[in-house]
């Protein structure tokens, strides 16, 4: 397995500059953007997530706006936080 010098990993990082979307989001330098939560674990709380999206035409989250679990660490924080309101969703109990 090879190992590009781009990619740092870490608990709480993870940047995979050769990745063919890098940066999949705008408004984060480069060195500073996290790959960990690609995809998002907070997209199922809805408009809960704390995000900034919009809802397509036909009403499909739009997250590519959204650069917040994307910045440094941050992300990892802010999942810990909402972690319960995950947790209920996954055993399907309303919040």
């Amino acid at each position: 397995m090879s190992h590009h010098k781009e990619i740092q990993n870490g608990t709480t990082f993870f940047r995979n500059a050769t990745c063919s979307c890098f940066p999949c989001h705008e408004g984060v330098d480069p060195h500073e953007f996290n790959c960990l939560f690609c995809y998002c674990p907070l997209y199922a709380l809805g408009p809960a997530c704390g995000g900034a999206f919009t809802y397509t035409d036909a009403g499909i989250k739009d997250c590519s706006s959204c650069v917040r679990l994307h910045k440094g660490d941050e992300g990892a924080h802010i999942v810990r936080e909402q972690f319960p309101a995950l947790a209920k969703l996954a055993k399907g109990r309303e919040s």
